[in-house]
């Protein structure tokens, strides 16, 4: 149990991280390998320039749920660090509920989207049998992924509150890494 929990732990600290490396690492290598066989050999991959595109779904995506996670995204901390404690632990909330919201949405279109891809058998241009739902499928998860740490961020908060410590204080150290 406790290789389980390890296994865990780990994930929650770095899944993003991994992800992004491993879609960035290999969109790189596909864009720098299909440029020198371009310059070079005079030829070119026939999926070289759609499957970076592809990928940059899944950093996109999951780059987001990694600033949600570090407490990175677009927030005016200038105005809520005027405020009451009780007022910011409002916001806190009203920003947790707006992450679920538009999640929910997003998640419900896009799985929709993907679904659909994933019936009519769509492939990527210039491959035979690389599929699109495999990338379309980053945006769901990078949704539901970007929910769950919201969700973490709210107990982080409420563990805050019920210290009476504040909540905004350097961005950088609150949510982890």
């Amino acid at each position: 149990m406790s290789i389980l929990m390890a296994l865990l732990r780990w994930l929650d600290r770095n899944i993003e991280k991994t992800v992004i490396l491993a879609a960035y690492s290999s969109m790189s290598l596909i864009i720098v390998y299909a440029v020198f066989e371009r310059y070079v050999f005079s030829s070119q991959i026939p999926w070289s320039s759609s499957i970076p595109i592809y990928l940059f779904l899944w950093v996109t995506w999951i780059g987001c749920a990694y600033n949600v996670k570090r407490r990175t995204h677009l927030v005016f901390n200038d105005f809520r660090m005027r405020m009451p404690y009780g007022a910011q632990f409002a916001c806190l909330w009203l920003d947790t509920l707006l992450w679920i919201g538009f999640g929910c949405m997003v998640a419900y279109f896009t799985i929709e989207q993907t679904h659909l891809a994933y019936q009519n058998f769509s492939i990527v241009q210039g491959t035979d049998n690389v599929m699109q739902w495999w990338f379309y499928l980053a945006t769901p998860v990078g949704w539901f992924l970007l929910m769950f740490r919201a969700l973490q961020n709210l107990a982080e908060d409420i563990g805050r509150y019920r210290k009476r410590k504040p909540f905004l204080v350097d961005i950088q150290t609150i949510g982890g890494d």
